[in-house]
């Protein structure tokens, strides 16, 4: 295994033991996270009326007009009807800071999807904004990817190699029978396959890493400077 891949194995070790601490919690606020996320608004907010403030900041993150059913369907559960006029019309001021090349590269970098609510004229800055935004989400998103596939296979050679360890010590345990013996080397023999597998996995892994960040190397060095990134 190569420096690179030995050093990650020592960070991800280290990484393991914090993370089985954070795993219930974790769980605990998706779960509180999936039952906030079906309301748009939320009471004080339909007692108060807020529709232009709603509209104005759906303009800005781009939402198509649809997202006014979803803000009255939460309302109406309070008994209060939705402001059309106000919401639509704060919508499309914000819809003027939203379809610009500034927003449009912002998105595409950020990989959100556009719904096609600006104008043909707003496109024609938006959208080439947009594409070379996204093509910069997708490189940088593949080399996400391939450090991923990285850490995994070097977490299994921490985990392989920790079983051929505590194998290796039951074989040299007294009292066992030969039977014992043999299904102890069968498993020793089996865990050293694995090892294997994950040690080429790993191989392989880096080499798709080199690969995708010079993509993406590439990539933002033709398009980042003409959005100051670099």
């Amino acid at each position: 295994m190569s420096s690179i891949a030995a050093a990650k194995l020592s960070k991800r070790r280290a990484e393991e033991i914090e993370m089985k601490a954070l795993i219930a919690a974790a769980v605990a606020v998706t779960g509180i996270a999936l039952l906030a996320g079906c309301t748009t608004m939320t009471k004080d907010q339909c007692l108060a009326g807020a529709w232009g403030e709603k509209g104005y900041q759906d303009g800005v993150s781009g939402y198509r007009t649809s997202r006014l059913d979803d803000h009255a369907q939460a309302c109406a559960k309070f008994g209060i009807a939705a402001n059309p006029g106000a919401y639509l019309a704060a919508r499309e001021d914000g819809l003027r800071t939203y379809c610009t090349w500034e927003s449009g590269f912002r998105q595409g970098r950020q990989g959100n999807s556009y719904g096609g609510v600006c104008t043909p004229a707003e496109e024609r800055d938006f959208l080439p904004a947009y594409e070379d935004g996204r093509r910069i989400y997708e490189v940088e998103q593949a080399v996400s990817s391939a450090e991923s596939a990285l850490n995994s296979a070097i977490s299994r050679i921490g985990d392989r190699e920790d079983k051929l360890d505590a194998k290796q010590r039951e074989l040299r345990q007294e009292g066992l029978t030969d039977e014992q013996r043999q299904r102890i080397r069968d498993r020793i023999r089996e865990v050293r396959g694995e090892l294997q597998d994950a040690r080429r996995d790993a191989r392989q892994a880096e080499e798709e890493l080199r690969y995708a960040e010079i993509e993406a190397r590439a990539v933002i060095g033709a398009i980042g400077g003409r959005y100051g990134v670099w």
